[in-house]
């Protein structure tokens, strides 16, 4: 085979070499940018083609390896549009390939290129397979989730936290399969991994990176941990998830399972993507085939740096533009995701945030977008362009983490303040703000402009996996109070971002209390500060339930995701109340909206007994500040119009 091979490799140089044209025009303007999508290496048992996008160069070689062997080396031919194409007869299923880039008479390092969609170990070669060889069983009936909008809630994990210690009793821990797997169980008995998350209510799991990234030696069997925010291939999995990252379609059939048995359990499925930066320049496909061209560079051909980690992509060049749109809707069309969240997505242009908006919802109109509004360090770029959180409204359907609720809550990110639920005055009116979801409101008056459209485009959280957990955070800026009282805060600071008309996301683990040691940034550390101890379900089993309430009770009532800002400003009328660490608000005018008349919502984060003045009506409980019931319990008459709140409490009543 290598003999054939390598006969006919010689007997297409000659005719390769007679078709190189002596000037190159870069084609990254206007109409010259190419239509046809992305498609570095197509194979069939007949023969497998190769094209490459590399408008600057003189020469292009493709080589196929048998492992670390070369079985043949090709020159490619330039085609139109920068693109250089060439064929390699006979059936190359198995082998590996680079491409070799020759600029201005020096040969670049050699490289998978930039849309390897199958990997070697470390994701230095592409690999040569049959897609459909790594479909699983049922994978043709699997497709993207129907989630009704106002019923989105996020959960944020990463695989080894769920699933690596002993008490998740998972049988790969730490894999793809193992978060995959259904029917495992803590040493108490209780559900771990994906039945946990179904038995809490939740309908997205974000999963953090997933795409090959270059921290993690994956030729070595190991435990070590990274975030993985530092890709090197872009449409590829990890292969430090998969059991066998040395056989190229395994780690691809095992991720797709997992999509699978999270779509079979009712969960959507969104991934963290990282097109704003790559791990490295050097040893990645965008410099080693377009030198200078997919980054931003400043005038002295240094690299721009918003990322804070070494570079920042060029996501107005046309090509790179077309690259994310490509890229995503390949994440969609062969791996069934539903949603995507984009880190650091102020480095990228709004023109292209919308873009990606219209083709990804031409394939899921329900697709779930959302992203950081923010950069590290000030982008290379015209400011009012980059889809910075402030410029929101201006990209319809796409989220962004709203720093506004989570700091009034919890206070700062520095822990120089503590927030409204250690009863921390000054936070009244951007709770207010996030409570109204973002949107312009005549009784809000935040120093923050309002930055939505709809209120479904501001994400609600408290914690993610930056920074802190709430635990932590907790015990770091209430030293002196005791669990009960810290248990009350987390209760009244969940119940804020649930309670408001934005989309709630939650951190995997903070509904069971647990702790990274007091670790703010573990991005590399072991499991030791990062996995999830499951007997934590068990010893804080009623916090447990109190999420568990919230999600259900926020289901139970259209009211609090009312889904338009003009809604918003009718039904939602804030409660005057002089203590600067109480809030209250009543949806009201609801028939036909929710089951409910109306709802008034009382938020104490001081350390006194606050009284309210609330519409006189006889109501139900559905919030107590220890226990939810979605559709209520009991009734509590309040004919006198006033009611106090306990310290450090938060309730719901229900008017039907």
């Amino acid at each position: 085979m290598r003999l054939s091979k390598l006969a006919t490799c010689c007997a297409a140089i000659v005719a390769a070499v007679a078709s190189i044209a002596c000037a190159t025009e870069r084609a990254d303007e206007g109409d010259n940018i190419p239509t046809a999508p992305f498609c570095e290496m197509a194979y069939t048992p007949a023969a497998t083609s190769f094209e490459l996008w590399s408008p600057d160069a003189e020469r292009v070689v493709v080589r196929l390896y048998d492992q670390n062997d070369i079985v043949c080396e090709q020159e490619m031919v330039r085609a139109e549009q920068g693109f250089w194409r060439t064929t390699i007869e006979g059936d190359n299923k198995g082998l590996y390939y680079t491409f070799q880039v020759t600029i201005e008479g020096k040969e670049l390092r050699e490289t998978a290129g930039i849309f390897a969609r199958a990997l070697d170990v470390n994701g230095n070669r592409g690999a040569i397979i049959d897609m459909r060889d790594t479909d699983p069983e049922g994978w043709s009936e699997d497709s993207v989730l129907d989630v009704e909008p106002r019923n989105t809630v996020i959960y944020e994990l990463h695989y080894r936290d769920m699933t690596a210690h002993a008490s998740a009793g998972s049988h790969h821990p730490g894999k793809y399969l193992g978060l995959a797997e259904r029917g495992t169980r803590s040493l108490e008995g209780l559900a771990t991994g994906i039945d946990h998350l179904v038995e809490l209510g939740v309908t997205h799991v974000h999963l953090l990176p997933t795409a090959d990234f270059g921290s993690i030696d994956e030729s070595q069997p190991t435990d070590q941990y990274n975030w993985g925010y530092e890709p090197k291939n872009y449409n590829t999995p990890e292969g430090t998830y998969s059991t066998d990252p040395a056989t190229p379609e395994t780690r691809i059939r095992e991720f797709k399972t997992l999509v699978k048995a999270l779509h079979d359990a009712g969960l959507a499925v969104v991934l963290d993507v990282v097109y704003n930066h790559t791990t490295s320049v050097e040893n990645c496909g965008f410099e080693l085939t377009v030198p200078g061209y997919f980054y931003r560079m400043r005038e002295d051909g240094t690299l721009a740096n918003g990322s804070g980690c070494g570079n920042e992509t060029a996501s107005e060049k046309p090509m790179m533009r077309k690259y994310m749109v490509e890229s995503l809707e390949y994440w969609v069309k062969e791996y069934h995701i539903d949603g995507f969240r984009f880190d650091l997505m102020a480095i990228h242009d709004i023109e292209t945030m919308n873009l990606i908006r219209t083709r990804l919802e031409a394939l899921n109109p329900d697709v779930l977008l959302y992203g950081e509004g923010w950069a590290a360090e000030a982008p290379l770029y015209d400011e009012e362009k980059l889809a910075f959180k402030r410029y929101t409204y201006r990209m319809p359907g796409i989220g962004a983490f709203s720093d506004d609720i989570r700091n009034a809550l919890r206070g700062t990110l520095d822990l120089s303040a503590g927030g409204f639920v250690h009863g921390v005055a000054g936070n009244k009116e951007a709770l207010k703000f996030g409570i109204a979801g973002g949107v312009e409101h005549p009784e809000v008056e935040h120093s923050e402009a309002a930055w939505c459209q709809s209120p479904r485009q501001h994400i609600s959280y408290v914690t993610c996996h930056d920074d802190h957990n709430l635990r932590d955070r907790l015990e770091h800026l209430s030293p002196d109070a005791s669990e009960s009282e810290r248990l009350q805060m987390v209760r009244l600071a969940q119940m804020g971002v649930f309670v408001s008309q934005g989309t709630p996301f939650i951190f995997c683990g903070e509904e069971m209390y647990r702790s990274k040691l007091g670790e703010k940034n573990t991005y590399n550390l072991p499991d030791k500060y990062n996995a999830i101890d499951w007997a934590l379900k068990s010893q804080y089993s009623e916090l447990v339930e109190f999420h568990k309430g919230l999600i259900a009770m926020r289901k139970a009532h259209a009211a609090f995701s009312l889904g338009d800002a003009e809604a918003v400003r009718e039904h939602l009328s804030f409660i005057e109340n002089d203590n600067e660490a109480a809030i209250g608000f009543c949806l009201h005018n609801l028939g036909g909206i929710d089951t409910a008349k109306s709802i008034v919502v009382l938020m104490n984060g001081s350390r006194e007994a606050v009284e309210f003045e609330i519409p006189a009506t006889t109501y139900k409980w559905i919030c107590d500040g220890e226990y939810v019931v979605e559709q209520g319990i009991g009734h509590i008459d309040v004919s006198s119009g006033k009611i106090v709140v306990s310290p450090i409490t938060g309730i719901v009543l229900a008017e039907y």
